[in-house]
């Protein structure tokens, strides 16, 4: 039974993950007419949940790995298992809240509601470029203390704060931003690309702890800290740069 505590706590990270997607996908659009004839598109709060669940998820995912560790029962099924989990949990619900999003972009245009699903689709890299990253990963020995490409949970993660970040965002600026279709064709396609590339990663994983190697975590929860108090949600997105950019230098 010790063996499979690690996969209950696996299998509690892909049950998270499937909440989330059941929040996406429930609500519906709201949409009212302006005066002027705009159309105007109310995410349902029903999308905040299911960033708060993606992030429970990672949390999990953390979790399962060390208690592997903790009780000495690593197993080839659990490491499948977490990278099964991590592309619905990491990879589907992301997408789909790209999905939502641009649903609810296209919606403010005339005749937007009836977009073509194709425009939609691109969505659809996030899970097969982490799916991609995943197998990848599962088939490498030399990515043991450095990551090959930017792990899915990270831009799971990313992707599970814009619905927190336009719940709580009181700057006009930051609901157009969320609000523009390009914007999303920019990051699904810059997230697809940093996950299924070869750049070195940071990975917290530490053979013996010194300070060196600590440095660029610090700078990160330093960032992360200070973004979070002046900005709020918009943190993990300018976490998410930082750990982009110090990867490239420490790695470098």
């Amino acid at each position: 039974m010790k063996k499979q505590i690690p996969n209950i706590i696996t299998l509690c990270n892909l049950f998270l993950g499937c909440i989330a997607i059941i929040f996406i996908l429930a609500p519906g659009l709201t949409l009212t007419v302006s005066m002027e004839g705009e159309n105007l598109v109310s995410i349902p709060e029903k999308m905040m949940w299911a960033g708060w669940f993606i992030f429970a998820a990672a949390l999990v995912d953390f979790f399962d790995g060390f208690v592997a560790r903790w009780l000495k029962v690593p197993s080839e099924m659990g490491k499948q298992l977490d990278s099964l989990a991590d592309v619905v949990s990491f990879g589907v619900a992301p997408a789909m809240i790209a999905f939502q999003f641009l649903r609810y972009c296209y919606a403010q245009e005339a005749g937007g509601l009836d977009v073509s699903i194709a425009w939609l689709l691109p969505a659809l890299l996030i899970p097969c470029a982490g799916a991609f990253r995943l197998a990848r990963f599962n088939i490498d020995t030399n990515q043991q203390y450095g990551f090959k490409g930017v792990p899915i949970p990270a831009v799971g993660l990313l992707f599970a704060s814009f619905p927190l970040l336009y719940w709580y965002a009181s700057e006009d600026w930051v609901i157009q931003l969320l609000l523009n279709k390009w914007v999303w064709y920019a990051l699904i396609i810059s997230s697809s690309y940093l996950m299924v590339s070869t750049l070195p990663m940071l990975a917290l994983k530490f053979n013996g702890f010194n300070l060196k190697k600590a440095q660029p975590f610090i700078l990160i929860a330093l960032i992360s800290l200070i973004t979070a108090i002046l900005f709020g949600w918009l943190a993990v997105s300018i976490a998410f740069l930082a750990y982009v950019i110090l990867s490239l230098i420490f790695n470098k």
